[in-house]
């Protein structure tokens, strides 16, 4: 019966959330075609996030873990957020063990340079959101990975704070370190 469903695009997000709570339980209990639905659903995602966190260097790696921990968790998904709200915490939350095991340090200033000086800005199109990328990903640690949990994912200070192992007072002054310097980039 789930297959006839899988026929269909889901009508709206209650319903797609609860295929996906659905291809969730099936997943947990050993069904492999209902995780790839899972993966195929949120792969791109998932990569985007460990690409601006931890460099596009490590985003492979970390996107094939995350999905590893998340077939060896989905015991523990309860449904009482969307799938994919589970699946990002559970990758957010792999990526800083990750780059705290690399022995990745936060700085909130890369030694008084400015890290963009040397990036290019390009003025057409298309490649502005490509300089921009790239831009974010030459940003310090600390800076990049606030900058990306609140502007880009929509996570509060608190939230990244408790994430991170930092102040709330330091996340929100990363954040500003990491718009200024972007800003100053793109003023270029």
């Amino acid at each position: 019966m789930n297959q006839a469903i899988r026929l269909t695009e889901p009508n709206g997000t209650s319903e797609r959330r609860e295929l996906e709570a659905a291809d969730a339980r099936a997943a947990a209990a050993g069904d492999a075609e209902a995780f790839e639905r899972l993966y195929r659903a949120h792969v791109q995602r998932v990569y985007g996030l460990t690409c601006r966190l931890a460099g596009a260097e490590r985003a492979d790696e970390l996107t094939q873990d995350v999905f590893v921990r998340a077939w060896q968790k989905l015991h523990t998904f309860r449904g009482d957020a969307a799938f994919g709200s589970w699946l990002y915490r559970l990758a957010v939350n792999l990526c800083y063990g990750r780059l705290r095991t690399i022995g990745t340090e936060r700085k909130r200033y890369a030694d008084g340079e400015i890290p963009l000086g040397r990036a290019q800005a390009r003025r057409d199109g298309t490649e502005i959101r490509l300089d921009f990328d790239v831009a974010i990903e030459r940003l310090p640690d600390g800076a990049r990975q606030v900058f990306v949990l609140h502007d880009v994912e929509g996570y509060k200070h608190r939230e990244i704070a408790e994430m991170v192992g930092i102040t709330t007072g330091t996340s929100k002054s990363q954040l500003h370190r990491a718009r200024m310097i972007l800003r100053e980039h793109l003023n270029a």
